[in-house]
This record gives structure tokens, sequence and C-alpha cells, in this order.
């Protein structure tokens, strides 16, 4: 039978509100999961019991009373380590805020609590979300819910293993070289890079960067939706936000895959991935390949999309964390201190070059779809690896020339600010979960939405293409893999 917290958030926001599921009822499954589960993956970071126990006692009751109810009601939702949630300890994985208890939940926080949402557990990032290995020296690694010796990815790994295993059944993101992405791949549940502005960037270090997004994750696409409507706002704090020009809709109908045209790329013309994935990937386009009215390969033009990443990235962690470095340099771990001092090497004429060729590769990309609708292309270009290695060294005997480069799967496409969702696509060729992306250009939030919702039922529909589920029973005995 299964467990209240292992139904999908859709279903579980049905019930409650028809009176047929407790939030009470829920939380307490979401909680004996975490205690069954937890010790082997190290997912949840923080969590606050009592105040979630009050909580779902306070949704109960307004349930009875017949109260209106908000669109999240009595859903217990993890909140990645990187945005502040009141009373509940937020570290963004650094030793310098270790002790930290915030006053005051974020703007985004504050978004989703005000939709009902049961906010109790935080997920555990790599420092400040910087790495594709979800692990920091305040917490330790997570582990992947397929091989718990694996990684879940990264930055955003504690909240895919943990919905993975149904320890909560919504979690936020964030996305910048593939943060939200990537964890959603290598744990076998969904991810959704919003275009900029959807869910407002209040607090950036640089507002006028707009890579770097919040955005929500579950199970399927629409309880990923779900939170992304509870998520999305307007704030002038950030620059990017209008929802006045998005139209995300209230509920996902689907789309005519019959009528679209899509764009079939194994690489994106510029990245390195495994021999196994592009095979894997191959494969499995070959199974859904027939559902569009037209799937051509081709890859977008993504020309100096490296270097351009690399320098404005560098700018941005130069923007976030100099004064960190000056100050608390002992307190940092590796991949803060190596971004800082390499954007501090960046000249003005690199930057404003960086900027100038993210801007070609931004209109390459919105030129594309005059032609195509949709791309398809792999999530990650590797199947995970042991949480040991902070990250890959080299793919096909090609030794990796920066430690972010195996993700340019994920982020070229940021640097052209696409709307993306990872969808879970069975298992690659080493029995880990596997993923695809399938991604539109800035503000096609609705159509990339409708497309996935609809593809995820083609791929569920064959159990090799089907989102794939952890042996729970294995991963409590200790067995990895």
């Amino acid at each position: 039978m299964t467990k209240p917290c292992d139904l999908t958030a859709i279903e579980a926001r049905r019930l409650i509100g028809i009176k047929a599921l407790s939030p009470v009822e829920l939380l307490d499954s979401c909680l004996e999961r975490i205690e069954a589960t937890n010790g082997m993956l190290n997912a949840v970071v923080a969590l606050d019991e009592k105040s979630a126990r009050q909580n779902a006692r306070s949704a109960e009751k307004a349930v009875t009373d017949g109260d209106d109810l908000g669109l999240l009601h009595g859903l217990p939702v993890g909140v990645k380590d990187l945005n502040a949630t009141a009373g509940l300890r937020t570290t963004w994985g650094s030793l310098i805020y270790k002790d930290h208890v915030p006053a005051e939940d974020d703007h985004m926080v504050a978004n989703v609590r005000a939709a009902g949402a049961n906010v109790f557990a935080k997920t555990n990032t790599p420092e400040f979300g910087a790495g594709a290995n979800t692990t920091n020296r305040v917490y330790g690694a997570t582990g992947n819910p397929f091989d718990a010796d694996k990684t879940s990815a990264g930055s955003s790994g504690g909240s895919a293993a943990a919905l993975a295993v149904g320890m909560i059944p919504l979690a936020t993101g964030s996305d910048y070289g593939g943060s939200l992405r990537t964890p959603a791949a290598f744990c076998g549940v969904t991810g959704y890079r919003p275009s900029p502005g959807v869910v407002p960037a209040v607090g950036r270090p640089i507002s006028l960067n707009p890579f770097s997004v919040v955005g929500p994750m579950g199970r399927t696409v629409a309880d990923t939706h779900l939170l992304l409507l509870a998520q999305q706002d307007t704030d002038l704090r950030d620059p990017f936000s209008s929802m006045d020009d998005m139209d995300i809709p209230a509920t996902l109908a689907g789309a005519d895959l019959t009528s679209l045209r899509v764009a079939v790329s194994t690489d994106l013309g510029c990245a390195p991935v495994d021999n196994g994935i592009a095979a894997t990937f191959n494969q499995r386009v070959g199974k859904f390949r027939h559902v569009f009215r037209e799937a051509h390969d081709r890859d977008p033009r993504m020309h100096d999309v490296h270097e351009a990443f690399e320098i404005t990235r560098g700018v941005n962690f130069v923007g976030a964390h100099r004064d960190r470095l000056e100050h608390h340099r002992d307190l940092l771990d590796r991949n803060v201190i190596d971004n800082t001092e390499r954007g501090l090497k960046y000249s003005l004429g690199d930057v404003a070059w960086a900027h100038t060729a993210q801007s070609r590769i931004y209109n390459d990309f919105i030129e594309l779809f005059e032609e195509v609708d949709i791309l398809i292309c792999p999530t990650a270009a590797v199947s995970p690896f042991p949480h040991s290695q902070l990250f890959v060294e080299e793919i096909n005997g090609d030794r990796m020339p920066t430690y972010m480069r195996w993700l340019a799967l994920s982020y070229a496409l940021t640097m052209a600010l696409p709307a993306a969702c990872a969808l879970p696509c069975g298992v690659d060729h080493l029995g880990m979960p596997f993923g695809i992306q399938v991604v539109g250009p800035n503000g096609s939030d609705a159509l990339v939405l409708e497309v996935a919702h609809s593809l995820e039922q083609v791929l569920a529909a064959d159990p090799e293409t089907a989102r794939p589920v952890p042996d729970l029973a294995r991963l409590n005995s200790g067995h990895a893999g």
C-alpha cells in the first residue's frame, strides 16, 4: 500500500482538500521516511519537527473548519540551504554561517509558506551552491538514492535525493551551471529552470546577472509546476521580474506533441558527453521521436560558450565572495576560493568580451526557435560517480580543462537564458538514473511545461523510459548499488 509520503504532491493536496488525508498524517509519514533513509543519504540537514507538527495541526484545523485553503495547504516542503528560513538553521553550506538562524524568510520562502506549505526541512548543498557534488564542511556529503556511495550531484543534491525517496513531496532548488537540473537527472526526479524573473531573485549580489535562478523540484512535472505557481511573483528588486510578460498556466493540460517541430542534440555541439550516455540518449530518443511532427538532429550555435561562461560566472563569484575571501578564507572551501580567485584574474576587456559573446549565444538561440518549437538533449554528461570524487576529471579519456566542463550540457544552455525542464528517462548503461532536458527560449515557460507534461506521460508508458524508483529496502540495509 502506498504510504502518504509516496503520494504525488498533486494527489496529496487533493486528498487534503476533500478531508481524505490529514496534514498531520502526511507530515508523520514524511518524518518516518526521513528517519528511515536520511542516515544513509544525508539529504535533510536541518529539521524543525516541533514547529512542523504545530503547522500540520493548524493546517488540519483549517480543513476541518472549512477555511479557504492555499495552493500548497498542508504539504511539507524542503528548502535548499541557500534560502533563509525563519527560525530554521540556514548555513549556505559554509562554516561562516554554521550556527546561523534567520529571523525572517527570504522572499521565495515567504511566498511558499503563504501558499500553505509546511516549511520544515533544509536540504543539503555545497558551500554557497558552488559545485556539482553536494558536500560541504558543515554537513558532509549527500548520497545518491540509487547508490549511497555515489553523488546526488549539485548543488540542489539534497533536494533531489530527498524527493526521490519520499522524504518530502516538494523541494526548492536553484540553477546556474545546472545546479537544479543535474541533481534531478542523477536522482530520477523532475527539476524546472524557469526563465529569469519568473521567480524573483531578491538579494542577488549582482542584480543584472540573470544566470542564477530559483526553481521548483518534484517527482512529476505537475508537482513541479504546482510549486512554481507558489514561487512565482513580481518583485522589482529583481530587474528581470515582470509577471506581466509571463503566462504560467494555472493547470497543465498538456501539449499536442504531434504538432511540434523538435531539435534533438546529443551534445549541443559543444559539450563533452560520455559515450555510454550518448548511446543511451540516442536509444531513448529512438523510442519517442515518432510522437512529434518532426524531430531532427540539430545542434544550437554555442560559439565561445565555455569561455563566456567561465568569465561571467567569475564576475558573479567576485561580487558575491571577494569580501569573504579577504576576511574568512580559512573558513571557505576549495570551490569558492578557486572560482573567486580565477574571477579576480579577468580584465575589463575579458568581461566585455564575455558579455558580447553571451549576447551572440542568446540571439543565436532565439533564432533557432524560429524553425523549431522545442530542443531535447541529455541533462547530464556522465553517470553518477562516487561522492568522494569532487568532480569529473575526464570524459572518454579526455581530461576536463576546468572542474565545471563536465556540466557543459547545462551551463551552455544557461548562457542562452532558457526555460528548461529536466525529466527522468529510465536508467543509463550502468543502471543509474538517466534524464533528458526539454528546452525552450527565454519566456517559453508555458510551452516547455506543457510539452514536458505530455512527454512525461509518453515516457511513463514504457518501463524503459519511466521514472526509476529507488529500492528503499536495499538502501536501508546499507547496501550501495
